[in-house]
């Protein structure tokens, strides 16, 4: 049984928190807690895992929040999800024979090329546009590759699922937003089934920080709500380079050290 002092245990729920709140509304909440679950000592599988855990509560909480105010169709949309939830576990499944360097490589640059998209892409708000591939396309490319990826890997899923429901599907921001989070939601619980089978989550924090977490989703969901794409652009945009820089800056990643920014 991993056991972490209160104050450490206080500190996972706030950073779960505050997680939660920005998932909902542009993704990355990785980018906070599972950084801190490894400061906290979990090893990285065991992050990956209680994370997993712990996601599901603010994802979930986003589901039905948005649902709620009808931004999301959930009949319609189960058969994606189902997709997305197979993909995940499959990419859990087989995260340890992907080569890391690959993905440190190539994930920082496509984060940039995200934010770029959002930044200085015309008439990015709520309003739908014209749809450039047909649901089933959609649902048989997009989906499963980024539920793959969510389950191998996971930082910045949320943030491929917006862009593909933006440049692919024609969704206007909130809508986009309301859509990632139920296939993320579906990511997250196939990478935690994968994860729990193979006794990597620790339950008792993982339940703690998704208490918080949804919480802190709950909060960010109503806000994204409220504001729209005022909102959600910009922090989705922030989120992506904040993650590309966290990704950079790990020791050893192939891009810092081609550039000399480490040795």
């Amino acid at each position: 049984m991993f056991d972490v002092a209160a104050e450490t245990a206080l500190l996972l729920g706030f950073a779960a928190f505050f997680a939660g709140f920005m998932d909902a509304i542009a993704g990355g909440g990785g980018l906070v807690t599972v950084p801190a679950l490894l400061l906290a000592g979990f090893s990285p599988v065991e992050a990956l895992g209680t994370n997993k855990l712990q996601s599901l509560f603010g994802s979930g909480s986003s589901v039905i929040a948005f649902a709620s105010k009808g931004h999301v169709d959930l009949k319609a949309q189960l058969p994606w999800a189902a997709v997305s939830f197979l993909a995940s576990i499959g990419g859990a499944l087989v995260a340890t024979l992907l080569p890391s360097e690959l993905l440190e490589t190539v994930l920082p640059v496509l984060l940039i090329a995200i934010a770029i998209y959002f930044a200085f892409k015309p008439r990015v708000d709520d309003i739908d546009r014209a749809r450039r591939v047909s649901p089933l396309f959609f649902g048989l490319t997009a989906v499963p590759l980024v539920g793959f990826y969510d389950g191998a890997f996971g930082p910045g899923a949320g943030s491929f699922f917006m862009l593909a429901f933006v440049a692919l599907a024609g969704f206007g921001v909130l809508k986009a937003t309301a859509h990632t989070k139920l296939l993320n939601f579906a990511s997250n619980l196939g990478a935690f089934v994968a994860f729990a089978s193979v006794g990597v989550v620790f339950w008792k924090i993982g339940l703690m920080m998704g208490a918080a977490q949804f919480i802190g989703a709950r909060l960010g969901a109503a806000l994204a709500m409220k504001k729209g794409a005022t909102v959600i652009k910009p922090l989705l945009i922030t989120v992506c380079i904040a993650l590309a820089v966290r990704l950079l800056l790990e020791d050893g990643n192939p891009i810092a050290v081609y550039f000399g920014f480490q040795t």
